[in-house]
C-alpha cells in the first residue's frame, strides 16, 4: 500500500497543471482581463524560479485555445519528461474581448500592446515564480498570436531571448492594404496615422528598419505549412531577414491553418526556447 502510494505520488508529481480562467486588472484597457497559465511539473512542492514562455493564441479564440485546442498541458508535460524541454511557466493572455489583437489601434483608442507589457507581464512575473530576465523569457503565438510575436519580440528584442511565431499574420504587406484595412473601420482616418501604423505593426517594414545592433539579439524559429493561406507573408518575412542578415530558423512543414499543424508545432517551440534557457 505504501509503495502504491508512492508511485501514485510520483506519477502526479510529473504533471504539470493548467489554469484557464483567472482574470487581472487593467488600468489601461479598463477592465478584467482574462489569461491562462501552464504551471510545470513540481511547481507547487519547490522553491525554485522558472522561465517564462508568453503563448498567444489566434483570432476568434481566447486564453483558452492553446488549453483546449493547443492541449497544452499534456504536451509540455511530454516534452519536459522527455528531457526536450526544460520545465517553465506558460502564460496565455485573452486578446479577444474588447477589441481582438496584440497591437495598439492606429487612433490609439485602444493599447492592447501597452498593456501587455506594462500590466500583464509585471503581474504575471510578480504574482508567480518566474526569472524575470531576457534570458528566461520567450514568446509565441499562432496566426494572430504570431503577429504579436512577431511585433513583441521586434519592438521589444531587449525583453525576449526567443521569438517563435507559427502561421504568423504578418501584417499589411503594403501600404495600401494597411490603408484599406484601416478605413473599412475608421473611414475618416488620416494618410499619417495609417502610415504610423504601417510602420510599427507590418512584420516585414519592422524587419527592414531593424537597427545592425539588435539584429541578433533574438533566436527566431519561424514555422508555416505549405498549404497555409497566410504562407506568403511568412515567405517574405523569411527573405526579408536573409537580406537582414538576422539568424532565424524557418520550416515549411506539411499542412495548412489548423490546430492539428500548431500542435505539432509545439513541442519544436519547447525544445528550441528551452535552448536559450539551457544557455546553448
Amino acid at each position: 500500500l505504501v509503495f502504491f502510494i508512492v508511485l501514485v505520488n510520483h506519477v502526479f508529481s510529473q504533471e504539470g497543471k493548467v489554469y484557464d480562467n483567472l482574470s487581472m486588472p487593467s488600468k489601461i484597457l479598463k477592465m478584467d482581463r482574462k489569461y491562462a497559465v501552464y504551471l510545470p511539473p513540481g511547481y507547487e512542492t519547490s522553491e525554485r524560479s522558472y522561465p517564462v514562455l508568453y503563448l498567444l493564441h489566434g483570432g476568434g479564440d481566447d486564453q483558452t485555445g492553446w488549453v483546449q485546442f493547443g492541449e497544452v498541458e499534456n504536451i509540455a508535460d511530454k516534452a519536459i519528461s522527455e528531457g526536450k524541454s526544460t520545465p517553465m511557466i506558460i502564460i496565455m493572455p485573452d486578446a479577444n474581448t474588447g477589441k481582438r489583437g496584440y497591437t495598439n489601434s492606429a487612433t490609439g483608442d485602444w493599447l492592447y500592446e501597452d498593456f501587455f507589457f506594462n500590466e500583464l507581464m509585471p503581474f504575471v512575473e510578480k504574482k508567480y515564480r518566474i526569472k524575470a530576465d531576457k534570458r528566461y523569457r520567450a514568446v509565441s503565438g499562432l496566426s494572430m498570436g504570431g503577429h504579436g510575436s512577431f511585433i513583441y519580440a521586434l519592438h521589444r528584442p531587449d525583453l525576449f531571448s526567443s521569438a517563435c511565431p507559427l502561421s504568423a499574420w504578418c501584417g499589411p504587406l503594403t501600404l495600401e492594404e494597411a490603408k484599406n484595412n484601416l478605413k473599412r473601420d475608421n473611414p475618416a482616418i488620416s494618410d499619417t496615422l495609417v502610415s504610423k501604423y504601417f510602420s510599427k505593426y507590418s512584420v516585414n517594414e519592422l524587419i527592414k528598419n531593424t537597427p545592425d545592433s539588435t539584429k541578433k539579439s533574438v533566436r527566431w524559429y519561424i514555422d508555416c505549412g505549405d498549404d497555409d493561406f497566410l504562407f506568403e507573408g511568412n515567405s517574405l518575412a523569411h527573405i526579408a531577414m536573409r537580406k537582414k542578415d538576422m539568424p532565424h530558423e524557418f520550416r515549411i512543414r506539411q499542412g495548412g491553418h489548423t490546430w492539428t499543424y500548431w500542435r505539432q508545432a509545439l513541442p519544436e517551440v519547447l525544445e528550441f526556447v528551452s535552448m536559450a534557457f539551457h544557455q546553448y
